[in-house]
């Protein structure tokens, strides 16, 4: 199961929580969160712990701009990016000596020195969420993430209905999200969904925004083995 920790800024934070190897650490650049990192953080990360930006309805330019200077390893979308802008954000690499129009006309895979760069697709989820609207984005997206409709993009710390999830009949692989505390592993790990792949903590282990409480998440994480 694949253990994304989101919204983390603090560098010695940081440092003690890549002990824990998760599989993703989200960085958020949105700026109207209260977990904002406006430059990334000076730690060093295994290659093997992938890093996130996580972008709210931002412009192609600027996505592949922040992931070039900040080499990160994935792309989550939390805002309302259509299927058509994730093609296009696949088609298009970023070198930042280029103009915004030349970035624009190529034509290339999305990679950074050659590397993948994985592409998330956040969706916010409540008793009436309609699935359907998944159908156009299962040929552009890596991963969904499935998070709690609130009153922002993410964070909210408040769970949705999880056996609403029975109701996906997509593909592609989804992460959960949505005030996961360290008292859900035992739920989660009743989760029997093809697509299950994951989840995503971050307000549910907070000590105060963008600052984790270490020890809940090594508990949280044995506790799902």
């Amino acid at each position: 199961m694949l253990l994304k920790v989101c919204g983390m800024r603090d560098a010695e934070n940081i440092s003690e929580l890549l002990k824990l190897k998760p599989n993703y650490l989200g960085f958020i650049f949105y700026k109207k969160s209260k977990r904002f990192v406006s430059y990334f953080p000076e730690i060093e990360i295994p290659s093997e712990i992938k890093k996130v930006g996580v972008f709210v309805n931002e412009s192609v330019e600027k996505v592949l701009k922040t992931v070039e200077e900040n080499k990160l390893d994935a792309v989550q979308l939390h805002g309302n990016e259509s299927p058509e802008y994730i093609d296009e954000l696949r088609k298009v690499i970023c070198h930042s000596e280029q103009s915004e129009e030349s970035i624009k006309s190529e034509i290339l895979s999305f990679t950074q020195n050659d590397k993948e760069i994985e592409i998330f697709k956040a969706f916010s989820v409540d008793d009436t969420f309609n699935f359907s609207k998944t159908e156009a984005y299962q040929n552009v997206c890596d991963f969904l993430l499935f998070d709690t409709k609130g009153k922002d993009y993410g964070g909210n710390g408040v769970k949705f209905n999880w056996q609403v999830l029975q109701k996906y009949q997509g593909e592609t692989p989804f992460l959960l999200s949505g005030g996961i505390s360290k008292v859900d592993a035992n739920e989660i790990k009743n989760i029997s969904h093809k697509a299950f792949a994951g989840i995503d903590i971050n307000s549910g282990f907070e000590i105060k925004p963008a600052f984790k409480n270490i020890a809940n998440i090594k508990e949280f994480k044995q506790n799902l083995s």
